[in-house]
C-alpha cells in the first residue's frame, strides 16, 4: 500500500456460485472482496466493519438511499 491511501480494496468478477439459501442449493451471482489496509493508519477491526459495511450495501442498495423499499 502506497503513501497516502490507508487502505485498497479489490473487488473480483461477478461470477455464478452455488450456495446453501434456507435449505436449498442455488445459483447466484457472487464476487470477492479483499481489503488490504495499512496498519500503521487503521487498525484491522475498522477495516473489518468497513468491509462489512460495504457487503451489506451491495447486498441492500436501497440502504444508501435510506430506504426500506
Amino acid at each position: 500500500i502506497d503513501q497516502p491511501d490507508p487502505m485498497i480494496l479489490a473487488v473480483g468478477r461477478v461470477a455464478e456460485r452455488v450456495v446453501p439459501v434456507h435449505g436449498q442449493v442455488v445459483i447466484r451471482p457472487m464476487c470477492t472482496l479483499t481489503l488490504s489496509v495499512d496498519h500503521r493508519v487503521l487498525d484491522g477491526v475498522q477495516g473489518a466493519q468497513f468491509l462489512a459495511r460495504v457487503k451489506t450495501y451491495l447486498e441492500h442498495p436501497f440502504e444508501l438511499l435510506g430506504s426500506d423499499v
